[in-house]
């Protein structure tokens, strides 16, 4: 990974412009069938509805009334976000981007269909297992969640291996989705071999710092420099490539200490994380007059140099003390702060502008952003408290809550045509 400046250009980064004439050059599709015309529509469908079941279950779990599962809850909750929910979104972003990052052919509907079909049978068969305790369900879930997967690592490694420009982005992000897919197998082994819970804990631990930490790091200094160029006057964009090769040892470096149990170490790797990206927060940010599409992302992603802090000051206080105070903080400072925040911004711009609507928040998308933040608070807060359990169902709630109109939106969006009657 060169040291150099990436090149910042104006126009289809994520299929945008600066007034935001976003369109797909995807394979057409009959108009009665908006939802399978372009591979963000089906991947960001199903994962909106998605997100909202995988909470409610994880809200009637706390409250106590979901019944026994057959892997412990909690592993269930972090799997089910860490593996299906979240990745949905991002393989329905990776799938659009990735040509136009190396100027290659945009994916037809045979790429990503199987990647959908795969993906949603997978969670629904998981959230199945759920809420009827079948231990069946549940592995064959993970069979077509493992399918959905592959699928899409396969398109986007077509993409990787025809690229001769040597795009550490779409590099960075792969490598995410292989520690993931990793995890993933892990979990899968797991389910078949219970004996062995260190495979469900090397599932827990990879899917935040090995996969989704990186990945969504690697869209933000790809994307966020070039959104705020075309919108505020004056900035200058910055992404340098040493930023992302020196965050990738201390991420996998974060991920071994997890994993070998060595949490007074961490904050040997999470200081010099909290200087990077306090540092790219500290550049990205507009100091200019944004609109609150924009700076909804920078927010969320103040998220991340917080919840660092939060697992440094752990850290050191275990080495000094012997006592693990915060809990599991500073992990949903992580997962509901820069983890759902982002999901809220990030999946707002793209569907905004391949939709052809106005690059603008919105109510419902602003009332989604700032719940969020209330949510984040109440969970990391939470462990703070003699009695925390009323907390985390407040938390998870509020989650449920804050989400439901937003997601119907958004729902509505991806099945109906594009507003300006553009293709996909």
């Amino acid at each position: 990974m060169t040291c150099v400046k990436a090149p910042v250009t104006r126009g289809r980064e994520s299929g945008g412009t600066k007034h935001g004439a976003n369109h797909m050059a995807a394979t057409p599709f009959p108009a009665s069938l908006p939802l399978a015309a372009a591979p963000h529509r089906l991947l960001f469908f199903i994962g909106a509805a998605n997100v909202l079941a995988a909470m409610a279950w994880w809200s009637g779990w706390l409250a106590g009334m979901a019944p026994a599962t057959p892997v412990p809850g909690g592993w269930m909750h972090a799997f089910v976000m860490q593996y299906q929910v979240l990745p949905t979104f991002i393989f329905g972003f990776l799938l659009t981007v990735f040509p136009r990052w190396m100027g290659q052919l945009e994916a037809s509907r045979w790429h990503y269909l199987p990647v959908g079909l795969g993906l949603v049978v997978g969670q629904a068969l998981t959230l199945a297992s759920l809420v009827t305790g079948s231990a069946l369900l549940l592995h064959i879930g993970m069979v077509n969640t493992v399918a959905g997967w592959v699928a899409a690592m396969a398109v986007l490694a077509g993409w990787l291996a025809r690229d001769r420009s040597g795009n550490w982005h779409a590099i960075s992000c792969f490598a995410g989705l292989l520690m993931g897919l990793a995890g993933l197998l892990a979990f899968a082994i797991y389910l078949h071999a219970p004996g062995e819970p260190r495979l469900a804990f090397a599932m827990l631990k990879i899917g935040t710092f090995g996969l989704l930490v990186p990945v969504y790091s690697t869209v933000a200094h790809r994307m966020f420099p070039f959104f705020a160029g075309n919108v505020v006057p004056g900035y200058q964009p910055w992404r340098p490539m040493w930023l992302l090769a020196a965050c990738w040892p201390l991420w996998l470096g974060h991920l071994a200490l997890e994993l070998a149990h060595l949490y007074h170490w961490l904050w040997l790797v999470d200081l010099p994380l909290l200087g990077l990206h306090g540092l790219m927060l500290w550049r990205w940010w507009p100091r200019g007059k944004a609109p609150a599409l924009l700076r909804v992302l920078f927010v969320g992603y103040a998220w991340l140099p917080v919840a660092l802090a939060l697992y440094a000051a752990q850290s050191l206080w275990f080495l000094g003390t012997g006592e693990f105070t915060l809990g599991r903080g500073p992990v949903h400072a992580i997962a509901v702060g820069f983890f759902g925040s982002l999901l809220v911004a990030m999946v707002t711009r793209v569907t905004q502008g391949h939709s052809g609507r106005p690059l603008v928040l919105g109510r419902i998308p602003a009332i989604a952003f700032v719940g969020m933040q209330l949510v984040a608070a109440v969970r990391v807060g939470s462990e703070l408290a003699a009695n925390p359990a009323p907390w985390f169902l407040a938390a998870a709630v509020g989650w449920v809550v804050v989400f439901l109109p937003w997601v119907l939106r958004s729902l509505w969006i991806y099945a109906t045509p594009r507003a300006d009657g553009r293709p996909g």
